[in-house]
């Protein structure tokens, strides 16, 4: 039963992307002069329609679950238009254009250079023989391998000076919602984009896998932003992570510090980095289960004498420029 359902929503799916791309992405490829990227523009349509996918469950589903259960009352509107604007750009396929044309030349590159010294993609194969003829255990496998990648990729960010300039940009949304999960630095995002990529060249994910891990992905992870008095009791939230999890990791010197100690002052830190699953904190003890739905944002944004209202920027551009003062140390 299960084959045939997922055989039928392959083709209904199918059919709808080739019908897009056929009647609207080819042509402006070609009226654009990049004909010779049909192929990648197909992958393109794949990405566009499970972004639509993603917004239509987002404002369908998730809207009304935040206003059914609200940890707090949004006050600024502003700040949430401007993670709709981060959105839009990552879910739609734009950002992903951006780096197409940025990465696939230097992925490309590597690759063959790679194989010319030798080097063969890492197989899933190579670990479980005979497991890719299991597709839903083949998928599990990956998306387990990647989340594990991405603990580590975020907990990093976390811990260098130069790389939390950056990824301050996300913990300074001071109203968390379903929209906050792609408010980034768009320099983080393309470091993080050329490692995700690099590891699924080496392992040899197929690209349509490899939309569906993100798709996933991003999806749980604006659950998981959202402004949603929602935990999944004490087995699941230790299965899954719940926006009250989450809401931990955001919260103004929980998630992006280690608390000051007799011999130690407040330092770079956190707790709750996991991007699925929390067992990759509880593996490596950074999991906070408190059952506390705390304020969330950045201590030195919080007026004297608790912060010193340093400001992160109102809008899209500002929060950008500040980003990259912040990395060059010029304020």
């Amino acid at each position: 039963m299960w084959d045939a359902l997922a055989n039928w929503l392959n083709l209904w799916v199918g059919q709808i992307e080739a019908t897009v791309f056929q009647n609207v992405v080819l042509p402006v490829v070609y009226h654009l002069g990049f004909g010779g990227y049909a192929e990648d523009a197909f992958t393109g349509t794949e990405w566009l329609l499970v972004g639509l996918v993603q917004i239509a469950v987002m404002v369908l589903i998730l809207g009304p679950l935040e206003r059914l259960r609200p940890v707090e009352i949004v006050t600024d509107r502003a700040a949430i238009r401007t993670d709709i604007l981060y959105t839009l750009i990552h879910r739609l396929g734009l950002f992903r254009l951006a780096m197409f044309f940025l990465l696939a030349p230097l992925m490309d590159g590597i690759e063959g250079h790679l194989r010319l010294l030798g080097w063969q993609r890492v197989n899933v194969e190579d670990w479980w023989p005979g497991v890719t003829s299991i597709p839903l255990i083949s998928f599990f496998l990956y998306l387990a391998l990647f989340d594990l990648l991405d603990y580590w990729y975020h907990r990093l960010s976390h811990t260098y000076r130069w790389w939390w300039s950056l990824h301050a940009v996300h913990h300074s949304q001071r109203q968390m919602t379903l929209w906050s999960d792609n408010r980034n630095h768009l320099l983080d995002d393309i470091l993080r984009d050329f490692v995700f990529a690099a590891v699924a060249l080496a392992v040899g994910v197929e690209p349509s896998q490899y939309v569906l891990l993100v798709a996933l992905s991003q999806l749980l992870q604006s659950l998981q932003h959202a402004n949603l008095r929602l935990h999944f009791g004490w087995l699941g939230e230790r299965l899954l992570i719940s926006p009250r999890f989450h809401r931990t990791h955001h919260a103004v010197g929980l998630g992006h510090e280690k608390r000051a100690t007799a011999d130690k002052p407040a330092r770079l830190g956190g707790c709750n980095y996991g991007v699925i699953f929390p067992w990759w904190d509880m593996l490596f003890g950074t999991a906070d289960f408190t059952d506390v739905y705390h304020p969330t944002g950045i201590r030195d944004q919080m007026p004297p004498p608790t912060g010193r209202a340093r400001s992160y920027g109102d809008g899209f551009l500002s929060q950008q420029w500040l980003g990259i003062k912040r990395l060059l140390r010029l304020g």
